[in-house]
């Protein structure tokens, strides 16, 4: 048994001078599954679209469309009136599934598209992080056939499993979650807890951030510019968490 590697083409479709127009902004390697969940995340994170009613419709659309076949291309249709400055999504084409922030183009490319707002959040017993492992493990159902995904899931502050999500990509498995509560209506994730299964990058951190989600937990280690920015904007990042110890980083003040 093996996971699922397959590209997602991720269309961007808008009015301008009353013409429509399409065009693709990214192609990204992925696990099938959820796709509308991670071009809506994918969008949201990157700043071009900030609630649910900036979409239209989103579908899968081109070759291979059909119910019974595989379906790589997903298009977001924006609302009407919903601008978009393409400028910001300038990025090489195809992103790997193992790290997104490697397909920008330059290092300013990087910057957070979506300032967050976070607020003093929730605080966390610290018995309730040393929870969450298990919970996320319980929930891997590809990882304990394959042994080769990531995910991150998404808990209340009282440690309660509300969505996980599985990936080859960490990056892809973190844009699905957000992407699932950005449909719902859901976001900000201001009292939420993310939990991603391996490194806390950079990008894993960006992302959670423009989500407003001020709890971010890894199994595996953060890099030191993730630390940074944690910092910078006032989050608690946690790594290392596994075998009732962890590692806090930043925002210590939420855990009890």
């Amino acid at each position: 048994m093996v996971a699922i590697e397959e590209p997602l083409e991720i269309q961007l479709g808008s009015w301008a001078s009353g013409r429509f127009s399409h065009r693709t902004i990214s192609i990204t390697m992925r696990t099938p599954g959820d796709d509308f969940e991670l071009a809506a995340g994918f969008l949201f994170t990157e700043g071009i679209i900030a609630k649910a009613s900036d979409v239209r419709d989103i579908r899968h659309c081109g070759p291979g469309a059909g119910p019974n076949e595989t379906r790589n291309v997903v298009r977001v249709d924006l609302a009407d009136g919903v601008e978009v400055d393409y400028r910001r999504l300038e990025r090489h084409i195809y992103t790997a599934s193992s790290c997104g922030v490697c397909g920008k183009t330059s290092i300013e490319a990087v910057h957070l598209a979506v300032k967050p707002t976070l607020e003093k959040g929730p605080r966390v017993p610290a018995n309730v992080l040393h929870s969450l492992p298990s919970a996320l493990g319980a929930s891997q159902e590809v990882f304990a056939s394959t042994g080769g995904i990531h995910a991150t899931a998404l808990f209340d502050s009282e440690g309660r499993l509300l969505e996980s999500r599985e990936d080859v990509g960490r990056h892809n498995a973190l844009d699905k979650i957000i992407g699932n509560q950005f449909i719902a209506g859901a976001t900000p994730l201001r009292d939420r807890i993310i939990l991603v299964s391996g490194r806390a990058g950079f990008e894993l951190v960006q992302k959670s951030l423009a989500a407003s989600c001020s709890i971010l937990a890894a199994i595996g280690a953060p890099s030191s510019l993730a630390i940074d920015l944690a910092r910078e904007f006032g989050m608690t990042l946690v790594g290392f968490l596994r075998d009732e110890q962890m590692n806090v980083y930043s925002g210590e003040e939420r855990i009890l």
